[in-house]
Order: C-alpha cells, then structure tokens, then sequence
C-alpha cells in the first residue's frame, strides 16, 4: 500500500498552531498537508484546552482541501481539569472528543524529563488528579464522564497510565460511555501491560497507532505491534504530528506504514487508517 495511493484516512490526533509549543503551521495549514497524502477526516488536538472552535474556522478554509475537521476538549489545568461546564460548552460546538490531563496527568508530571516527553520541555502545567490514594476514580471526574456520556462523545485517555486507564474506562463505560479511546498505549512512561488487553477489548476500547510516539521511541516498543495482542478491528490511527522539529506527515508515513503492514497485514492496515477511526468519531 503506497502512502500516495491511501484515501480516506481518519486521523485522529493532529497538532496545529496557536500552540505553546512550535508547530510546522497553523491548524488549516497542517490539515492541509495532511490532505496531499489520502487524509480526509483529521481530528485537532491542544493540550491547552479547546479545538471545537478552532475546528469549526479550520473546516470552512479552502486550504483544508476538503478534509473534514473535527475538535474537542483536553482536560488539563487551564481549563479547571475535570470541569463538566467546559465538556458541555466543548461538546455543544461540535466537539467530538474529550482527552483526559496530558500533560497535567500525574504521570506525565513525574516523568517530564524522560526523552519521550522531550516534545514538551517548554510546556507545564499543574498537576490534575485522576485517582484516589485508593486508587478509585475520583468522584469530581463523575459528572464529566456523565456529559460524556450525554453527548456520545468519544472518552480518550491522554496521558493516564494503562491500570489508570483501566479505572478511568471501567467508571466510564458503567455511566454510559461508548466510545473509547486509548492515546499511544506504548509509550514507556504510560507503562502498558499485555494482561489487561483482554479487558480493554471487553468494553471497547480502541486502540491508536501513532507516529510521533513511535519516532520518540526508536528502541522501544512500537505501536506497530499492537495488532500482535489486540484485535485488529480496534485498532484506529492517530499521527499525534505536527511538532516543527519532527517530521511532516508526507515525511513521516512511508516508512511507518510499512511497519504496520508488517503486523497488521493489507487488510488491516487499511481498516485501522480508514474505518475504525471514523467509526469512533463520527455518529
């Protein structure tokens, strides 16, 4: 499968200016790129709160080249952290995706100097807490999975770690969330654990295949090999690019899709590019 000859890519995590951190252009203008190389469904994403806006004003740009863009809402500190009011608002213009702290996430915070969070040395902010010392979900986060839940949107992980990952999806598909996400799963610092595959699989969870996370991890385990312990049809693709000191999507995707041919097959490959994200994002 030549990366020339892919249409109709889902790519679910895409990064643009304004940005606090330096990006290869604005949202119409990497979206735009994205376009030249088969994408026509890019979903934006800010770890300083909100693309539902941005998403709106990007989707009317004829720089876009026809891609449908979406947006939604990360939780992290600027926006109050597990704050219902901010998903509502989010979701009512037209948001489709709400990312649990990144780099507010405790574990994001204790691991900021490791080499595959290089990408946001320039960036801090507050601790936002997840779980209890007892490790349950803690109860302000209940009304966020309810709005969530209320809207049908899509529940992405962020930076949690897998057993908090695991919490987080318990709690939410228990309030009604059906469509789940889990960010770059093989990222060492998010500690991913094969033996709790099965019951991600259970209820639902879709995993993203991502390039930039693999490009920090040259001598870790890729998100390539996910389809060796999950099920292929959960497996959706999310670039995570946009970073200006990493490659471009046109740079970056040859050599990775070969990659993912390697465990995924054809067949699967083009599933997880094309189907399994759209699925998740649109109604």
């Amino acid at each position: 499968m030549s990366p020339l000859l892919v249409s109709g890519v889902a790519d679910l995590h895409v990064h643009g200016s304004p940005s606090l951190v330096p990006r290869h252009g604005a949202d119409h203008e990497v979206v735009g790129a994205h376009a030249r190389v088969g994408i026509d469904l890019a979903v934006l994403k800010a770890h300083e709160g909100s693309t539902a806006e941005r998403a709106a004003l990007a989707a009317g740009r004829a720089e876009t080249g026809g891609v449908q863009v979406l947006g939604g809402i990360v939780l992290n500190s600027p926006v109050g952290g597990a704050n219902p009011d901010a998903v509502e608002v989010a979701a009512r213009l037209g948001g489709r995706v709400v990312w649990m702290p990144t780099v507010s996430a405790p574990a994001h915070v204790a691991s900021a100097a490791r080499p595959e969070l290089a990408v946001h040395r320039s960036l801090s902010f507050r601790q936002v807490d997840v779980l209890a010392d007892d490790g349950a979900l803690l109860p302000a986060w209940q009304e966020v999975l309810d709005v969530v839940a209320a809207h049908d949107l899509v529940l992405a992980s962020g930076h949690l770690t897998c057993a908090e990952a695991l919490v987080l999806f318990r709690a939410a598909h228990a309030a009604g969330v059906r469509r789940m996400l889990l960010n770059h799963p093989r990222m060492p610092f998010l500690h991913w654990d094969d033996a709790a595959a099965p019951e991600f699989a259970r209820l639902g969870v879709v995993l993203e295949l991502g390039i930039l996370p693999d490009i920090l991890t040259p001598d870790g385990p890729r998100s390539t090999t996910l389809g060796e312990v999950y099920p292929h049809d959960q497996l959706a693709f999310g670039g995570d690019l946009g970073h200006a000191d990493h490659p471009t999507m046109a740079q970056a995707l040859p050599g990775w899709l070969a990659e993912l041919e390697a465990c995924l097959g054809e067949a699967g490959t083009e599933r997880a590019l094309t189907t399994v994200g759209r699925e998740l994002v649109l109604r």
